[in-house]
Order: C-alpha cells, then sequence, then structure tokens
C-alpha cells in the first residue's frame, strides 16, 4: 500500500511537505501541493483515519448539513464538497434537514455528537445557523452576516438581467418562490439591476405568482425571470395551460442551469453557478479553521450566462401597460 514516505520519494521531498499538501495545513506551493496529489492519486494512496485520529485528536470526518436533497442543486453541490473532501484525505457525513429549522438545529447537534471535525452548511431560508465548538463554513449568499462563500447571486441576477433588456424587452415580471430567501432576494435585486432603470419591473411570488403569469402576459409583459430553473419549469406549464407560448409571445428565464434546463422544451436559458469552485473554496476555508487560522471574509464565486432557446426578441405587437409594481 502507498505510503507518505513513498510519495516524498518520488517528488524529492520530505514526508512533512506531503503530509501538509494533502491535508491543506502548512505552506506548501500551489505547484508542488498538485504534484503530490496527483502523484498520491496514481499511486492509490489512502491515509489511515485511525492513525490521523490518534496522532492529532481530530477524526478526519466533516459534517456537511443540506436544506433539502430533493431539490436537484443540493446533490451536485454535495457530490463536489465530497470530492473536494475525498482529495484532502477527508470523509463526510451529510445529514438533510428537509426544509425544517428545527431538523437543522438536530442535525448539527448530531454531527457535533459523532465528533466531525467541522461543518459545512447550507442553511434554511431565513436562518443563519451556529455549530457550537466547531468550526463551520456557511454556503449561502452575501446578506447572510455567517456566509463563507457562495455563488454571486446578485451579479448572476445581473447577467440575466441584461440578456433580457439587450434582446429589447421593456416590460418584465420577476418571479420569485419565497421572500424569505436571502438568495431569491439577492437574485431579484440583481435582475432589476441588470435590467436597469428604463424597463418596468413586474415582482411576484409563490403560488399566487405563478397562477397570475398569463394575466401580467396579456397585460404586456414579454419576459418572465424565475430566480430557479425548478420555478421557470414550473411557470413554462403554467404559461402552456394558458395557451401562451415561449418564447414566441414571453420569453422565460431560471437560474442554476440544472440538467433539465437542457431538456425542456424550449431549452431554458439560464446561469451556472461554478459549484467544483464553490467546494473548494469550502473545504479550504474549513480545514484551514480546523487547524487554527483566522476566517477570512465572505467570498463570491461569478457565475455564468447561458443563452438559449427560452429568450428572444419582445414579439412585435405588444403593448406597454402603466401600471407596474418596482422592485423595491
Amino acid at each position: 500500500m502507498a505510503s507518505i514516505k513513498q510519495i516524498a520519494q518520488d517528488i524529492g521531498v520530505s514526508a512533512a511537505t506531503v503530509s501538509n499538501a494533502l491535508t491543506g495545513k502548512g505552506r506548501v506551493s500551489k505547484e508542488l501541493a498538485e504534484r503530490i496529489q496527483a502523484r498520491a492519486e496514481a499511486l492509490g494512496y489512502r491515509p489511515s483515519s485511525a492513525a490521523r485520529a490518534l496522532k492529532t485528536g481530530q477524526s478526519g470526518i466533516l459534517g456537511l448539513v443540506m436544506p433539502d436533497l430533493t431539490n436537484p442543486l443540493f446533490p451536485r453541490i454535495a457530490q463536489n464538497l465530497s470530492i473536494a473532501a475525498e482529495a484532502r484525505g477527508l470523509g463526510i457525513l451529510i445529514a438533510d434537514s428537509r426544509g425544517s429549522e428545527a431538523r437543522q438545529t438536530e442535525a448539527l447537534q448530531q454531527l457535533v455528537g459523532r465528533g466531525v471535525d467541522g461543518v459545512v452548511i447550507v442553511p434554511q431560508k431565513g436562518t443563519s445557523p451556529e455549530a457550537p465548538g466547531l468550526p463551520m463554513v456557511t454556503i449561502n449568499t452575501a446578506r447572510d452576516p455567517r456566509n463563507t462563500v457562495s455563488a454571486d447571486h446578485i451579479g448572476g441576477g445581473a447577467l440575466i438581467g441584461a440578456h433580457v433588456r439587450g434582446l429589447g424587452h421593456g416590460h418584465v415580471v420577476l418571479l420569485g418562490g419565497d421572500r424569505v430567501s436571502d438568495v431569491q432576494q439577492d437574485r431579484m435585486r440583481g435582475m432589476a439591476e441588470g435590467l436597469g432603470p428604463s424597463v418596468l419591473i413586474e415582482t411576484v411570488w409563490g403560488d399566487a405568482g405563478l397562477a397570475a403569469l398569463p394575466k401580467h402576459v396579456g397585460q404586456g409583459a414579454t419576459a418572465i425571470l424565475a430566480t430557479s430553473d425548478l420555478l421557470a419549469l414550473a411557470a413554462l406549464s403554467e404559461l402552456a395551460r394558458g395557451g401562451i407560448s415561449v418564447p414566441g409571445d414571453v420569453s422565460l428565464t431560471g437560474f442554476d442551469d440544472l440538467p433539465f434546463a437542457t431538456a425542456m422544451h424550449p431549452a431554458l436559458t439560464t446561469t451556472a453557478q461554478d459549484v467544483s469552485a464553490i467546494a473548494e473554496h469550502a473545504l479550504k476555508v474549513l480545514t484551514g479553521l480546523i487547524a487554527g487560522a483566522a476566517r477570512p471574509e465572505s467570498h463570491a464565486v461569478p457565475m455564468r450566462l447561458v443563452p438559449r432557446a427560452s429568450t428572444t426578441a419582445p414579439p412585435i405587437t405588444t403593448q406597454t401597460p402603466t401600471n407596474t409594481e418596482r422592485l423595491p
């Protein structure tokens, strides 16, 4: 079985340098760390968790609390965090708070009780939880005071808004799922910034907002910007029931570039998170906190616009209404 000593001999460095590179501790250059990690992977090196625990007093296990694993975005985040942890020789225990703040608190307590070295959490909407006595990294959005790393939700919204404005749309509906969500609020804020002051904006929320979409299109709205791909899919169904075509009658956008976005008809214009970069930064910060490093400032990872067939120029015959509700 491959050992740290063998990797050190192959690379020509000390065993301590190899250990630091594999655990994210100490001062090892990025280039050297990548060489060491590549050699360890080629040799099939796997650290002994029992040896680590005896030597450091740490379990080598991290906790991960997700808000709802039925949402396709969160398993993707969990998978990338697992990959980033495995590259550091760490394991992950995953808990699903299943949409419940009480369950979220219980999950954190259970992970603390199982002796994890630190916790990564994607919190429930409107919450900012703590893990007493443990290093913790939060993946949320900039307005959360505990946020460590997140996609740039405001910037992603601005990309969508600028794209729709550039197509010539002058009357737009912003569709959110839940007002309590900081992420959705930031996405809407970014959309409004990207659309600019010349575009008339209406904002609607939840099931009532979905049901009202055909009415808004009938009153002149030429584009609907949803705060998630799941919400955009629901909007597409609601519009179809009302005999409204996308993008012939109204353009439609989502958020997150989930796998089904390309399977929708038409394929959905959306934005993509760099989930791998978010996971890598989260694990880098958490392993640093576990090693005693200072907590860094919150970091936002840029999003990428993914234009597809669901957005086009507005119909020429559209009339612009005079009564609109602008996003606060």
